[in-house]
C-alpha cells in the first residue's frame, strides 16, 4: 500500500525527494501518515481538497478489500 500512495504522489510533487510515507498499525486500524515538502502541500491537498479525496479513494479501494482492519490517510505536515 505504501508503493501505491507513493506511486500517486510523486508525480504531483515539485520535491519527490522529500515525499515519506509512515504506517501506524493498531489493533483494528491501520494509518498512513504521508508528509510531503512545505511547498508541496497545496498540490497534494488541491482545491477544495480534491486531490486528497480521489487518493483517499484509491487507497482505500485497494486496500478494503485485502485488509480486515480500517484504513486512514493522513497528510501532516
Amino acid at each position: 500500500m505504501r508503493d501505491l500512495i507513493l506511486a500517486m504522489v510523486k508525480p504531483l510533487v515539485d520535491y519527490p525527494d522529500h515525499v515519506e510515507v509512515e504506517t501506524e498499525e493498531g489493533a483494528s486500524t491501520i494509518t498512513y501518515k504521508l508528509s510531503v515538502h512545505s511547498e508541496d502541500m497545496g498540490k497534494v491537498i488541491g482545491k477544495q481538497g480534491r486531490v486528497a479525496k480521489s487518493i483517499r479513494t484509491v487507497v482505500y479501494a485497494a486496500a478494503g478489500s485485502k485488509q480486515q482492519k480500517k484504513i486512514f490517510l493522513e497528510i501532516v505536515e
